[in-house]
Protein backbone atom coordinates (compact mmCIF):
# COMPACT_ATOMS: atom_id res chain seq x y z
CA UNK A 1 0.00 0.00 0.00
CA UNK A 2 2.72 2.31 0.81
CA UNK A 3 3.93 2.14 -2.63
CA UNK A 4 0.84 2.85 -4.45
CA UNK A 5 0.92 6.06 -1.94
CA UNK A 6 3.81 7.03 -3.12
CA UNK A 7 3.02 6.68 -6.70
CA UNK A 8 0.00 8.21 -6.60
CA UNK A 9 2.08 11.45 -4.57
CA UNK A 10 4.14 10.93 -7.43
CA UNK A 11 1.75 11.36 -9.94
CA UNK A 12 0.08 14.86 -8.57
CA UNK A 13 3.10 15.99 -7.94
CA UNK A 14 3.85 15.72 -11.47
CA UNK A 15 0.42 16.81 -12.84
CA UNK A 16 0.61 20.22 -10.83
CA UNK A 17 4.02 20.93 -12.36
CA UNK A 18 2.63 19.99 -15.93
CA UNK A 19 -0.46 22.07 -16.39
CA UNK A 20 0.19 25.57 -15.76
CA UNK A 21 2.84 25.14 -18.82
CA UNK A 22 0.20 23.50 -20.64
CA UNK A 23 -2.35 25.93 -20.15
CA UNK A 24 0.57 28.56 -21.27
CA UNK A 25 1.43 26.81 -24.26
CA UNK A 26 -2.64 26.92 -25.23
CA UNK A 27 -2.26 31.30 -25.46
CA UNK A 28 -1.49 32.20 -29.27
CA UNK A 29 0.76 35.06 -27.85
CA UNK A 30 2.65 35.89 -25.16
CA UNK A 31 4.36 39.05 -24.12
CA UNK A 32 8.46 39.30 -25.05
CA UNK A 33 10.25 42.70 -24.22
CA UNK A 34 7.37 44.92 -23.42
CA UNK A 35 5.41 43.85 -26.96
CA UNK A 36 3.40 40.66 -28.11
CA UNK A 37 4.52 38.24 -30.29
CA UNK A 38 3.32 34.43 -31.38
CA UNK A 39 5.24 31.71 -30.27
CA UNK A 40 7.75 32.28 -33.70
CA UNK A 41 8.54 35.92 -32.33
CA UNK A 42 6.41 37.10 -34.97
CA UNK A 43 5.13 40.89 -33.73
CA UNK A 44 1.34 41.26 -33.39
CA UNK A 45 -0.47 44.16 -34.07
CA UNK A 46 -4.15 45.96 -33.43
CA UNK A 47 -5.88 48.21 -35.74
CA UNK A 48 -7.77 51.18 -34.28
CA UNK A 49 -10.92 50.87 -37.02
CA UNK A 50 -11.53 47.97 -35.73
CA UNK A 51 -14.88 48.32 -33.44
CA UNK A 52 -17.08 46.50 -31.11
CA UNK A 53 -15.00 43.59 -31.16
CA UNK A 54 -15.49 43.30 -34.84
CA UNK A 55 -12.77 43.16 -37.26
CA UNK A 56 -12.52 45.91 -40.05
CA UNK A 57 -9.77 44.77 -41.56
CA UNK A 58 -11.05 42.45 -44.71
CA UNK A 59 -10.43 42.17 -48.72
CA UNK A 60 -6.92 43.96 -49.77
CA UNK A 61 -6.33 44.98 -46.17
CA UNK A 62 -6.36 42.02 -44.95
CA UNK A 63 -3.49 41.20 -47.67
CA UNK A 64 -1.57 43.43 -45.93
CA UNK A 65 -2.29 42.96 -42.45
CA UNK A 66 -3.19 38.85 -42.23
CA UNK A 67 -5.52 38.43 -39.28
CA UNK A 68 -4.30 36.29 -36.41
CA UNK A 69 -6.62 32.78 -37.14
CA UNK A 70 -7.54 30.76 -34.54
CA UNK A 71 -8.29 27.49 -34.80
CA UNK A 72 -11.57 25.60 -34.80
CA UNK A 73 -13.14 25.24 -31.86
CA UNK A 74 -10.78 27.86 -30.39
CA UNK A 75 -12.21 29.12 -26.58
CA UNK A 76 -11.68 32.29 -24.68
CA UNK A 77 -9.84 32.23 -21.67
CA UNK A 78 -8.93 35.28 -19.84
CA UNK A 79 -7.99 38.34 -22.24
CA UNK A 80 -8.12 36.19 -25.02
CA UNK A 81 -11.35 35.80 -27.21
CA UNK A 82 -12.33 34.47 -30.79
CA UNK A 83 -14.02 37.38 -32.64
CA UNK A 84 -16.04 36.41 -36.46
CA UNK A 85 -14.78 37.40 -39.78
CA UNK A 86 -16.55 38.80 -42.60
CA UNK A 87 -15.28 35.88 -44.42
CA UNK A 88 -16.91 33.14 -41.55
CA UNK A 89 -13.06 32.32 -40.33
CA UNK A 90 -12.20 32.88 -37.01
CA UNK A 91 -9.94 35.41 -35.70
CA UNK A 92 -7.69 35.66 -32.20
CA UNK A 93 -8.79 39.10 -30.23
CA UNK A 94 -7.07 40.32 -26.78
CA UNK A 95 -8.86 42.73 -24.51
CA UNK A 96 -11.27 42.70 -27.34
CA UNK A 97 -9.35 43.61 -30.05
CA UNK A 98 -9.03 42.04 -32.68
CA UNK A 99 -5.22 40.60 -33.71
CA UNK A 100 -2.97 40.80 -36.99
CA UNK A 101 0.50 40.50 -38.31
CA UNK A 102 2.30 42.63 -41.11
CA UNK A 103 3.05 40.82 -44.29
CA UNK A 104 6.18 43.23 -44.00
CA UNK A 105 7.31 41.83 -40.86
CA UNK A 106 9.78 38.84 -42.37
CA UNK A 107 11.64 37.96 -39.37
CA UNK A 108 10.98 37.79 -35.55
CA UNK A 109 10.87 40.63 -33.74
CA UNK A 110 10.60 42.86 -36.44
CA UNK A 111 7.81 45.34 -35.59
CA UNK A 112 7.61 47.30 -39.52
CA UNK A 113 3.89 48.26 -38.85
CA UNK A 114 3.98 50.10 -35.88
CA UNK A 115 2.42 52.92 -36.36
CA UNK A 116 1.78 52.66 -39.60
CA UNK A 117 -0.95 54.99 -40.99
CA UNK A 118 -1.20 55.97 -37.21
CA UNK A 119 -3.70 53.02 -37.31
CA UNK A 120 -1.41 49.83 -36.82
CA UNK A 121 -0.15 49.67 -33.30
CA UNK A 122 2.20 46.69 -31.59
CA UNK A 123 0.32 45.05 -28.52
CA UNK A 124 2.11 46.22 -25.40
CA UNK A 125 1.72 45.20 -21.77
CA UNK A 126 -0.57 48.09 -20.71
CA UNK A 127 -3.14 47.15 -22.82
Amino acid sequence: MKHIAQTWKALLVTAALTLPTLAFAAEPAMMKDGMMVDHKGMTVYTYDKDAGGKSMCNGECAEYWPPMMAPAGAKAEGKWTVVKRDDGMMQWAYGGKPLYYYKDDKKAGEMKGDKKKDVWHVVHEHM
